[in-house]
């Protein structure tokens, strides 16, 4: 049982991670060691000489090795209107297991390293070049092999546990203090 200073540490560090909006992915994989997905919070860039990305993976779920095994993964952004599918690759059966995924959405089961959600906001597909165990996590390291997109997509957001999409705002206005304007206000909002 945590101490109770480590205890107020996570519950803090919690409730924080909860106030931060991420994009909502599903990470995929298929091969020798199996076919599974699983949604995460946690995909970044890496470097784009090579193209890479990681994405952090719940350690004691079967994705994490499997994708070891297989060697490869696909990072399928989710966008609005995909909360359902979110949803199906989270939930767990009381026995642990977890549900079918892929029977929410539209697939293309022989895509290269996982299975692709054909109307996915990006699907990154990714050869394993690294991994780190870190506390119940694992991160993926993976270059990627080729991308899809979706023109026009407005991606799905998780903030306070709750699904959001992005709402464009007006530039911020400093009167006090105009050295403050950013340089780039001329060009940030347009498309």
């Amino acid at each position: 049982m945590p101490e109770p200073a480590e205890a107020a540490l996570h519950d803090r560090y919690a409730r924080a991670m909860d106030g931060v909006a991420t994009s909502v992915a599903v990470v995929t994989t298929d091969g020798p060691a199996g076919r599974f997905g699983q949604t995460v919070r946690t995909v970044a860039g890496v470097t784009d000489e090579p193209p890479t990305l990681l994405a952090c993976l719940d350690g004691r779920g079967p994705l994490a090795e499997a994708i070891a095994g297989n060697g490869a993964f696909r990072v399928n952004h989710l966008a609005v209107g995909h909360d359902r599918v979110s949803d199906a690759f989270a939930e767990q059966r009381s026995d642990g297991a977890r549900h079918d995924g892929f029977a929410c959405g539209d697939w293309a089961e022989d895509a290269p390293s996982g299975p692709e959600l054909r109307d996915a906001l990006a699907s990154f597909e990714c050869r394993v070049v690294g991994t780190h165990d870190v506390g119940t996590h694992v991160v993926v390291i993976g270059e990627v092999r080729d991308v899809s997109s979706t023109p026009g997509g407005e991606p799905l957001l998780s903030l306070e546990r709750v699904y959001r999409r992005v709402e464009e705002l007006p530039l911020s206005v400093f009167p006090d203090f105009p050295p403050a304007h950013p340089p780039y206000e001329r060009t940030r909002n347009a498309r």
